[in-house]
């Protein structure tokens, strides 16, 4: 062995040590974490402190030319060890709630939402019985059902989530109303217009129902913050505590909107960002270019716009057609898109700076406000 691999295999023996050193302080470091979620969990804390997260953050990036590496790399390394301490909290705040959960009825759970509230429903330590039309070609399990017709009686179970999609909603609603449930009938639908005649019948057959809007995708982390938008018939402050008792965690944020104002909401908030995200995807193909051509030569904007309009068009298009379609508000959302271009395309057209300036001046103070 030469001097210099007898050096090598040294430093690698050094590195080795330091490893193990790493990992214990990385296992000390979770438990750490542990204790604060337990204090957090017990004081209703919220998991995530972005003030706290930056700072952290800040400190790192500090240390990186001490330690001869960039920030970004710096950055890199303190972020999978924060995700890690937060993954190890809501581990924390799941087993603290383990013991208190109750049984609920997933409407939907073989789909991809409602495998999300399936993951999420039993970290809060709910017990889940499942109903979808998926599992008719499964062998026949206990707690899961391929129609609601199946299930004998509902006073089990103390929540219903429906998770179905559009275009059913209303007749899955309307069915279990006919069952008359005693516990709570949670929906999640994106759009709630169209429900709307069906959630009125429900709440006059006495049932108590909430409208409840996941505001993200089912590829959406447990550990991460998590807005529910609830629509709401009754008194907010009420339909939050009604929804927090299945929902809440340390991360769960409600915000209350009134029922009828939703729809208007999600036009913009979802309307406009997926209209957004098909029609830059579908200029392209009418681009002349190759795609390829234009990965190779991206701009930093291209590639974020490439990204959103990828993460819309990879979706289900059924889904994303009933978001726009049974939306009522669709139109006004339209008619501000065309009239937004127009304006745009004239400035230009008409060598027009100033208007132009002007027009970008009023976009960039809206989405600048806070």
């Amino acid at each position: 062995m030469s001097q210099a691999e007898k050096k090598l295999n040294e430093l690698r023996d050094s590195i080795a040590e330091v490893d193990r050193a790493l990992l214990e302080l990385l296992r000390r470091r979770m438990d750490l974490a542990a204790e604060v979620g337990h204090l957090k969990a017990a004081d209703g804390q919220p998991i995530l402190v972005p003030e706290v997260h930056d700072r952290v953050l800040r400190r790192a990036r500090r240390h990186a030319e001490a330690c001869g590496i960039s920030e970004q790399i710096m950055e890199s390394i303190f972020g999978a060890v924060m995700r890690g301490a937060i993954e190890r909290q809501h581990q924390v705040s799941a087993e603290l709630n383990a013991a208190s959960g109750s049984r609920m009825l997933l409407v939907g759970g073989a789909g991809n939402m409602g495998g999300w509230f399936q993951g999420f429903a039993r970290r809060l330590g709910h017990r889940i019985d499942v109903v979808d039309p998926a599992l008719e070609i499964l062998p026949k399990t206990a707690g899961r059902f391929a129609r609601l017709s199946e299930i004998e009686s509902f006073d089990p179970y103390e929540a219903i989530l429906v998770s179905v999609p559009l275009g059913v909603g209303p007749e899955v609603l309307d069915e279990i109303a006919e069952r008359r449930p005693k516990g709570l009938v949670i929906e999640i639908a994106s759009i709630k217009d169209h429900l709307g005649s069906s959630i009125v019948r429900a709440r006059d057959a006495g049932l108590t129902i909430c409208s409840l809007h996941p505001m993200f995708g089912p590829g959406k982390s447990f550990y991460e913050n998590l807005t529910f938008v609830v629509a709401c018939m009754d008194d907010p402050q009420t339909e939050k505590v009604r929804i927090g008792k299945w929902l809440r965690s340390p991360n769960t944020h409600f915000v209350p909107v009134p029922f009828d104002h939703h729809d208007r909401l999600m036009g913009w908030l979802l309307g406009l960002a997926h209209l957004s995200g098909m029609i830059f995807g579908l200029a392209l193909t009418r681009s002349g270019l190759g795609a390829e051509e234009l990965k190779a030569c991206a701009s930093t904007t291209y590639d974020r716009q490439l990204s959103t309009a990828t993460s819309v068009l990879q979706e289900d298009p059924d889904l994303y057609f009933d978001i726009q379609w049974l939306n009522p508000h669709r139109g006004d959302v339209y008619k501000a898109v065309r009239d937004a271009v127009a304006d745009l395309v004239d400035a230009v057209q008409n060598e027009d700076r100033e208007r132009f300036r002007a027009v970008l001046g009023e976009a960039n103070h809206f989405v600048s406000s806070r």
